[in-house]
């Protein structure tokens, strides 16, 4: 299923997307968060979907905000295997442990808000990832036990600014200027979203597909970062764990322009939908 958050004018609510003859609308599930409604299973959901209205508000119509609010947003670094030569193993400069950074709660954005290039902010760059949302309290969990504590999956754009990321050793300047972690409209579970370990992920920009890579290339697999994760923190309901980008095609490697106000990202992803970022210049 496909889960949402949108404003009314008494507040925020919650949503299952409902597609009725090729239409996308939207049966409400109350003012509680999303986790907490998956927390009690998906039985309610079912139930509101069972006897929801014909009529429904029109997915389009809503304004929509991010599925979750999370206490902590973790990210990785390099996590996808870049391509090798023929006969080389594609193993071999696989590190140990995943990289691991944090972006801040400022950094968070829904679907629909552009994101602000700052004016001292002059290699703004896009990373388009596939997000972990945490549905279970998840302390020292086993690998083999650690999807039991996921809650579904979303699409975030890990904005980051390059300069920024060189002038020192961590990472979260150049991480985490306001607004720069955008969050697909909705949460898919995971009985629709499928092995996280087999989905593409693409990005467009300009027109022009500029990363393309599936995530059975990735170091790590989702089970092993959240027990690897849980090994130091407890991850609550909410959290987000967003599991790196692939590598840019050599083709856009090459062709590296710093976003600009007026640029549009897209990321996609096989079986979660797509997330569009729009870039608007900030104040001089």
């Amino acid at each position: 299923m496909r889960l949402v958050r949108y404003r009314t004018e008494s507040g925020v609510r919650s949503g299952v997307v409902v597609t009725r003859s090729g239409e996308d609308g939207v049966v409400d599930l109350g003012d509680e968060p999303l986790t907490a409604i998956l927390a009690t299973g998906m039985h309610a959901v079912r139930d509101a979907v069972a006897d929801a209205a014909a009529s429904l508000p029109a997915l389009s119509s809503l304004r929509l905000e991010p599925p979750v609010r999370p206490g902590k947003i973790l990210c990785l670094g390099y996590n996808y295997r870049g391509h090798v030569p023929d006969g080389v193993d594609p193993t071999a400069d696989d590190p140990d442990f995943p990289d691991v950074f944090v972006k801040t709660s400022n950094t968070l954005g829904g679907p629909a808000d552009p994101v602000v290039v700052p004016p001292v902010a002059d290699d703004v760059d896009y990373e388009g990832e596939i997000a972990v949302v945490i549905g279970r309290r998840a302390k020292d969990v086993r690998i083999e036990d650690a999807l039991d504590h996921v809650a579904g999956y979303t699409i975030l754009n890990d904005v980051s600014d390059r300069s920024w990321q060189r002038r020192q050793s961590q990472w979260a300047m150049g991480k985490c200027f306001d607004g720069f972690a955008p969050l697909e409209p909705w949460l898919v579970t995971p009985d629709e979203a499928g092995d996280p370990q087999d989905m593409l992920v693409e990005v467009v920009r300009d027109g022009v597909v500029t990363v393309s890579q599936s995530t059975a290339t990735t170091i790590f697999s989702v089970a092993y970062v959240v027990s690897y994760l849980s090994s130091v923190m407890t991850l609550e309901p909410g959290d987000v764990v967003s599991t790196g980008t692939p590598q840019k095609l050599p083709d856009a490697q090459r062709a590296h322009r710093p976003l600009r106000a007026g640029d549009a990202v897209t990321v996609r992803v096989e079986r979660l939908g797509e997330l569009t970022t729009t870039f608007i210049g900030g104040p001089a």
